[in-house]
């Protein structure tokens, strides 16, 4: 399955979706409101959004197009194909001007994530891959290819996880498999990136507020590096679905020790079922 023409377009759009935004990051103050589930939004979500939306609808006329920040017309239950876009991931990140937001695009071929691109404009930092052709990272205009590590000792593994939303669940979890390297990052997309370029092997997001968005881009890098993501319970992740929020979390890794993290998650989670969701 050849698909440079939809990659292409997806890392063209990311990145003028990126140009578009800076400004606004950038600026003395700009308005944040909130949408149900005290969400934050501001005008860059919105300017992002419509520019990838357009830009989709023009060069690919036929396909569905489920985003955050558009109204769902239900087209995508009758389409194979469905792109998914989160035009700023991480908008609290860039509301508090940290750098670690970023825009994600991806594709679903019946069902599955074959193409994603998540790319970091305060950094010029894009990852992008589709399925059977490899992830790769280009940094300021150097490209390198992705492959995750092959640490599978639970205790020599580095975990990544919310800077802004980091459970206590998720601290139980590390302690389980008796993790010591943390590091603390934002936007869903940069965190799996960090695994797919050896810098973490592990992404742990106890929440049920992540919807498809926020993973699809991600899953087709992690996937095509060498990685896998399901939800806690070790399940694939489902998409497309009537209702798009990811109720059962997001785990993300190598994929090297992958069962046993779900089932330590199983055993941490029994002192936890009552935990406040969170966005991981």
């Amino acid at each position: 399955m050849r698909l440079q023409r939809e990659l292409a377009q997806a890392i063209d759009l990311a990145r003028e979706a990126g140009k578009k935004i800076l400004p606004v990051y950038h600026g003395r103050e700009y308005e944040v409101e909130f949408k149900a589930g005290d969400e934050p939004v501001t005008l860059a979500d919105r300017v992002a959004n419509e520019l990838i939306v357009r830009g989709l609808e023009k060069t690919f006329p036929r396909d569905a197009i489920l985003a955050e920040e558009s109204a769902d017309d239900g087209l995508r239950f009758s389409s194979s194909r469905v792109w998914l876009v989160d035009p700023v991931d991480g908008t609290q990140d860039f509301i508090n001007r940290d750098d670690e937001f970023s825009v994600m695009i991806g594709l679903l071929i019946d069902g599955q994530p074959i193409l994603g691109v998540v790319y970091q404009p305060t950094n010029d930092l894009l990852y992008y891959a589709s399925k059977g052709f490899g992830a790769f990272m280009d940094h300021r205009g150097r490209v390198t290819s992705l492959h995750v590590s092959d640490i599978s000792e639970a205790p020599r593994m580095c975990l990544v996880s919310s800077r802004t939303h980091l459970s206590s669940k998720v601290v139980a979890i590390q302690q389980a498999l008796g993790i010591s390297q943390h590091l603390s990052h934002g936007s869903a997309g940069l965190k799996v990136g960090l695994i797919c370029q050896q810098e973490a092997d592990v992404y742990i997001n106890t929440g049920s507020m992540s919807k498809e968005w926020d993973v699809c881009a991600p899953e087709a890098i992690l996937r095509e590096a060498g990685g896998i993501m399901t939800d806690l319970r070790g399940l694939p992740i489902r998409y497309n679905q009537e209702d798009v929020h990811q109720r059962h979390g997001i785990l993300a890794s190598n994929g090297k020790n992958h069962d046993l993290i779900v089932a330590t998650i199983a055993r941490v989670g029994a002192r936890h079922l009552r935990e406040k969701p969170g966005t991981g």
